[in-house]
């Protein structure tokens, strides 16, 4: 008989050493009594799980309550050092990577620009070696990593697709080369999706089961939420929706040979300061066109430009400034309609630099021009998690399944 059958002593051992798990991460340190009246277990039994979950190193003594009147009691904590995860967020421009303990408190991060000729493999164990290194640990104490990247890797030929624009990621080999070099189990995850993972765990749509991130920075995407769960698509590529075609641009043919579509060529960061320039607002100073990134402009020029020119135009709303974000609604708009008609969405969480840059000015627009193209209204947010949001996303994506991991004591 397997030792874990329902209602077997150790099946429901490993339920509650689960629950007290889970109650420590949410809540921080915990006596025994209030452990005990959280799960519903006697005292006794809540004492014979922190001595089994200390004894497996999952757990801590971490002081006592002495602030209270009467004994003080003898605190417990999850022990963060039972596990550490790596991320990595990929862009053209740089391989952004960082380390996390079980608690999800982020311990060290290292970056590494991209070279020119560069190969990937070497990119990615730079980039964590650094943190891993930053961090006091070795690449093999990370239980598990999580890299992101744009577009999304074909689960039959193992190329990356839609994602042109990140030269030295289209081996086929690639992935292989990559768990020969990496001595932990690793994940691949578009870089919009995680975004999401971000926003749902620790952000804007936290207790939300369905929801759409809208992202503009280097190209227009979507990351689509549905009963809780990431929708990828049969092929990974749901959610590319800058080859949606949209009213106001011609059809593309063959985009993905392409690598575009109406709605990027639409409401994509490339064509606003050519949309800016037609309404008379004046071009904001930057990096010309083409200028490399790296880890002191972590945006192309670009996207640079386009925030640049939504700033502006958020700081003082008025005469072209607001018809300049008033086009740049409708233009999304455009887009986010047909997925709002598709999916009927509680909330959509705009992220992205670009849009971000255009603040509660651009939000409210969106929302009066959805209004009038979309059959429902959803709540249009902001994302929350904005600084380095891919790579939280990467690291909770990790966190998630290592935890699943660590915490399943009848193992």
């Amino acid at each position: 008989m397997p030792a874990s059958t329902p209602g077997t002593p150790s099946l429901l051992r490993a339920m509650n050493d689960r629950a007290a798990l889970e109650l420590l991460l949410t809540h921080g340190p915990l006596s025994r009594t209030r452990i005990g009246h959280l799960t519903g277990l006697s005292k006794p039994t809540a004492s014979q799980l922190l001595a089994r979950l200390e004894a497996a190193g999952l757990v801590l003594a971490t002081g006592t309550d002495g602030g209270r009147p009467g004994p003080s009691a003898q605190l417990y904590s999850l022990n963060p050092r039972a596990a550490y995860v790596g991320g990595l967020d990929v862009t053209p421009g740089r391989v952004l990577a960082a380390v996390a303990d079980l608690t999800g408190t982020v311990i060290a991060s290292h970056e590494v620009p991209y070279t020119e000729g560069a190969q990937a493999v070497d990119q990615v164990t730079e980039a964590l070696g650094g943190a891993v290194k930053a961090a006091g640990l070795h690449r093999s104490d990370l239980h598990r990593v999580v890299i992101a990247t744009p577009g999304a890797f074909d689960p039959q030929s193992g190329r990356l697709r839609y994602a042109s624009h990140l030269p030295g990621w289209h081996s086929p080999t690639l992935l292989d080369d990559l768990a020969a070099a990496l001595p932990m189990p690793v994940e691949y995850e578009n870089d919009v999706n995680l975004a999401a993972v971000a926003e749902q765990r620790l952000g804007a749509a936290r207790g939300h089961e369905d929801f759409v991130l809208l992202w503009n920075e280097e190209g227009l995407g979507a990351a689509l939420v549905l009963g809780g769960r990431l929708h990828r698509g049969w092929t990974g590529g749901a959610g590319e929706v800058g080859f949606l075609p949209v009213p106001g641009r011609p059809l593309v043919r063959q985009v993905t040979r392409a690598n575009s579509g109406g709605y990027q060529e639409l409401a994509g960061v490339e064509g606003l300061p050519r949309l800016a320039a037609e309404l008379g607002v004046e071009a904001a100073p930057g990096p010309a066109a083409g200028t490399p990134h790296g880890p002191d402009t972590p945006h192309s020029p670009e996207v640079a430009a386009a925030v640049a020119l939504l700033g502006r135009a958020a700081a003082a709303p008025e005469g072209a400034h607001l018809r300049f974000l008033q086009s740049y609604a409708t233009a999304l708009a455009t887009g986010l309609a047909s997925l709002v008609a598709v999916l009927d969405p509680e909330i959509v969480v705009l992220s992205g630099a670009a849009i971000s840059a255009g603040g509660e000015p651009l939000r409210a627009l969106l929302e009066a021009e959805l209004a009038e193209l979309a059959p429902s209204r959803p709540r249009l947010v902001p994302g929350e998690v904005r600084e380095r949001s891919v790579l939280h996303g990467a690291l909770e994506s990790a966190l998630a399944a290592t935890r699943d991991e660590v915490f399943d004591t009848s193992r």
